[in-house]
């Protein structure tokens, strides 16, 4: 069984984040990805999911927010490990991994790795992914991969979905492109989205172009 995607109205686009996939998560200066991101954890810590959420800082006010708020299983403190570090170099922790794997940051921890250090961490978790069933979930930070570096990234990965916001007429406009997803396909559209700091919503009254 995969992993819902329990967000209004994106949920009858992409139900689901498969088993043993990869999806990256990519956005600019927009807080809208990382809450994505915690929402999924989330989730998946109230099906009794184990969840390693690697992050590059505030571990322990991550810990208290994925485990505080609506209604957590009384396993979640059992089920969710944290782990605040500096750089992806030489952690090997997904290969005990199941469930979840959520990397915030990612670009950020592996600024200091080689194209072909970087690739063979791509493989790695897709070897993991593959063979334990796990899901995960890479949040990237628009600009900060070299343009070699972003490629592999997106290649090797079974998904992407990339937050958007820019100025318009009307304030500013949010939405959402899928240009790839599992099983080679994907949405060719935008998708418009409201974010309040507490919720996360497909703007229904908008014509999805």
């Amino acid at each position: 069984m995969g992993l819902p995607v329990e967000v209004p109205g994106l949920d009858s686009i992409i139900p689901q984040l498969g088993d043993g996939r990869i999806v990256v998560v990519e956005s600019g200066a927009d807080e809208a990805k990382s809450f994505f991101v915690r929402r999924l954890a989330k989730t998946a810590i109230g099906l009794g999911w184990p969840v390693t959420y690697l992050t590059s800082r505030d571990g322990s006010e991550l810990s208290h927010a994925l485990l505080n708020g609506g209604t957590p299983s009384p396993l979640a403190p059992t089920l969710l490990q944290v782990v605040e570090r500096d750089t992806l170099q030489g952690w090997s922790g997904f290969d005990a991994t199941r469930g979840l794997l959520a990397i915030d940051s990612f670009s950020f921890l592996t600024l200091d790795l080689s194209i072909d250090h970087l690739s063979e961490l791509m493989r790695r978790l897709r070897a993991a992914a593959h063979t334990q069933g796990l899901t995960v979930v890479l949040a990237t930070d628009r600009g900060m991969f070299d343009p070699r570096a972003e490629a592999v990234v997106l290649h090797l990965a079974d998904g992407v979905i990339q937050f958007h916001a820019k100025e318009g007429p009307e304030g500013l406009i949010r939405y959402l492109r899928i240009p790839k997803w599992t099983q080679g396909t994907f949405v060719d559209r935008n998708i418009y989205y409201e974010y309040d700091g507490n919720r996360l919503a497909i703007d229904l009254r908008r014509r999805v172009l």
